[in-house]
């Protein structure tokens, strides 16, 4: 009988453990808390973009090291993507390739990045409208 409650005991311990990291995991690779979707765009195909459908872009001077080198007025013309924490970022997006992650500005912010790369937004595009692929080393993100 004790032998049988100790085994029970133990069965539930583990019981608990697994169901505490279950939701951690599942989380690690959600899209329901991402702050990016894919989107499909007549012109450039399947592009990365927030969730309010405004599409995504990297500068390419920030592939040299992959530091955040879009500050003062290029920040006001390309917003960058900015989140409260990088718990807010998942490495991994259900139907999107890549990895992302955060990286901290030099304001102190964190900024979304995909591989690696800061992500940023044009600020004179509507959502679901991409109008600066390839203009002084800019580029939306294909998927």
């Amino acid at each position: 009988m004790k032998r049988s409650l100790a085994r029970s005991a133990v069965l539930l311990s583990l019981f608990a453990v697994v169901a505490a990291l279950v939701p951690a995991a599942a989380m690690s690779t959600s899209s329901a808390a991402a702050p990016v979707l894919k989107q499909r765009d007549a012109r450039f195909g399947n592009i990365l973009a927030r969730r309010d459908h405004q599409a995504l872009y990297y500068w390419n001077v920030e592939k040299r090291d992959f530091k955040v080198h879009c500050t003062r007025a290029c920040a006001v013309a390309w917003p960058p993507l900015i989140v409260r924490s990088a718990a807010a970022v998942p490495r991994k997006v259900a139907g999107i390739t890549g990895v992302f992650g955060t990286i901290r500005r030099p304001d102190g912010k964190l900024q979304v990045t995909r591989n690696r790369l800061p992500l940023y937004t044009y600020a004179h595009e509507r959502p679901s409208q991409v109008l600066c692929d390839n203009v002084d080393g800019w580029f939306v993100v294909r998927l």
